[in-house]
């Protein structure tokens, strides 16, 4: 799939590794369609990038429909939003939950099977969604992140297969600890067990890598890392322990601290 001048929409583009995608594939002659629940934050992008911009609040079914139908005619798709969703589920509210499952799973899900038809009939296509190395494996104070990274990334490789042959690709980027973006640059806490990070641009590349190669899962992580991540998915009660005595209590605290506070 070709990047140059398809139309692309990209989901949470005013947070996190949102706008470093945007500027990636603007260089590389996308037609952006970006998307964010805040209007102002959105026009900046739209004349720095020439962009297209549909404000809409993905915790919102109707909000996530009407997208799909502002947006149609998609070439890719980019389901990029995520609500952080780290601490204790028992500190969370019903109402949290619910917000934290539709951004992070239900919405990606809904747009991938709303505009997908249209890439079908067009035959071709490609869906990619930014995932999480914390979609392959467990970590303490992040349930209810884990939960919709695992969903997530179970829908994409399976959808995957339901669309083989119809033109349209599939993918899921999962980035481990990324640097100079979200929460250890703003709490600065250091990584657990002083495990090394990767940039915003190494993530923008394994996502265009993805789309233009139609790589079912690309995980952008140094090498130990992707590592560890296999066999903590292979061996959870062995990760716990590891994890434990990695010293990763006081980063995930501060995280933790960080996104009540935001909230």
């Amino acid at each position: 799939m070709r990047i140059a001048g398809s139309t692309v929409l990209l989901t949470g583009v005013t947070g996190g590794i949102g706008g470093a995608l945007a500027a990636e594939l603007s260089a590389r002659g996308a037609r952006l369609v970006l998307t964010g629940r805040r209007p102002e934050a959105l026009e900046p992008l739209a004349q720095r990038y020439g962009a297209r911009t549909i404000p809409a609040d993905l915790a919102d079914p109707d909000d996530v429909r009407r997208l799909a139908e502002e947006a149609a005619g998609t070439d890719i798709l980019i389901a990029n939003a995520a609500l952080p969703s780290s601490g204790d589920v028992l500190d969370y509210t019903p109402e949290q939950i619910d917000r934290a499952l539709a951004v992070n799973l239900r919405a990606p899900a809904v747009l991938a099977r709303l505009l997908a038809p249209g890439m079908v009939a067009a035959g071709r296509g490609h869906i990619c969604f930014v995932g999480s190395l914390s979609g392959m494996a467990a970590t303490r104070s992040s349930s209810l992140y884990n939960a919709t990274k695992f969903g997530l990334r179970g829908f994409s490789l399976a959808f995957r297969q339901d669309l083989h042959g119809t033109g349209v690709g599939v993918s899921i980027v999962q980035p481990g600890f990324v640097r100079e973006l979200g929460m250890f640059a703003k709490t600065g806490s250091s990584t657990p067990g002083g495990v090394r990070t990767v940039s915003p641009e190494q993530v923008c590349r394994g996502v265009t890598r993805a789309i233009e190669r139609d790589v079912a899962e690309v995980n952008v992580a140094p090498p130990e890392l992707r590592f560890l991540t296999k066999v903590a998915s292979q061996f959870p009660g062995f990760a716990e322990r590891v994890q434990r005595l990695a010293g990763a209590e006081p980063t995930i605290k501060a995280i933790v601290a960080a996104q009540r506070a935001s909230r």
